[in-house]
């Protein structure tokens, strides 16, 4: 299995994108820890440990620098390495620019790029000792590629990533280390599902059917489809690239016209 040995830091693991990478990691043969400051990381390390998987958490703020280093020096005590990390922890909210509250908008900033910066300033040095590293970033298709109204803040925080990537490949990369992003497009998560909500509270399940429409696949895609793109960059099949971003969007950012038919 082409993780197996391998210890990886996946933040933001218990839910949606993450618990995709996560579970991927695992059927590869990787051993998983969260960092996540969610309610349901204990539940779902308590499943995942029921079937006698290689999980083990820390409920930490990645806003928390402190913490933060102190809980990656715990890992690697216990693992002696870390050979992988995802940065996945990200958030969003829907707001109109000219209301958006400096709170709000420092919120994105803070975890998405700030919560980033924290956990990897953590790692690197570790991965630096030992020649050897894999980072993968959770960025998006938007910011980089397009936008929709109320996303201001999301969108330049994880435009912010792709110059994060490109800047750390090119300060790593005699260390052994790999860097590289992932821009998904709409994949079927809590935060897709919140959005949804947002726009129209009384049917969520049809502003999904109205995204999956837009799509030229004609669907969202899945956590476990993100996951393997995660699980093939953060192993050595992807030896050979680094400072690069990969969309995976279902050809959603592909059509010229806003028609996508054939």
């Amino acid at each position: 299995m082409k993780l197996e040995g391998k210890v990886a830091v996946v933040t933001g693991g218990a839910m949606g994108n993450g618990k995709g990478i996560v579970d991927v990691f695992l059927k590869y043969g990787a051993k998983v820890i969260i960092l996540d400051y969610s309610d349901n990381l204990r539940d779902i390390i308590a499943e995942y440990r029921e079937k006698q998987l290689p999980v083990g958490a820390y409920k930490v703020d990645i806003r928390d620098k402190k913490l933060i280093f102190s809980c990656i020096n715990d890992i690697v005590k216990r693992f002696g390495k870390i050979d992988i990390l995802v940065n996945n922890a990200g958030v969003a909210k829907l707001v109109p620019f000219v209301d958006m509250t400096d709170e709000v908008r420092d919120f994105h900033f803070d975890v998405n790029i700030k919560g980033t910066w924290n956990v990897t300033q953590a790692v690197v040095p570790h991965m630096k000792n030992q020649k050897y590293g894999k980072i993968v970033n959770l960025s998006s298709v938007t910011g980089p590629m397009v936008a929709d109204a109320g996303e201001v803040a999301y969108a330049t925080t994880k435009a912010a990533l792709i110059g994060f990537t490109k800047g750390l490949a090119m300060e790593v990369v005699k260390d052994g280390i790999t860097v590289n992003a992932i821009c998904p497009g709409y994949i079927m998560t809590p935060m897709v599902e919140g959005i949804a909500k947002d726009t129209n509270a009384q049917n969520p399940e049809e502003v999904v059917k109205g995204i999956a429409a837009g799509i030229p696949m004609g669907r969202l895609g899945t956590i476990e489809e993100l996951g393997e793109l995660a699980a093939f960059l953060a192993s050595d099949e992807s030896s050979y690239i680094t400072g690069t971003s990969v969309v995976i969007d279902g050809a959603s950012t592909l059509p010229e016209t806003m028609s996508v038919g054939v």
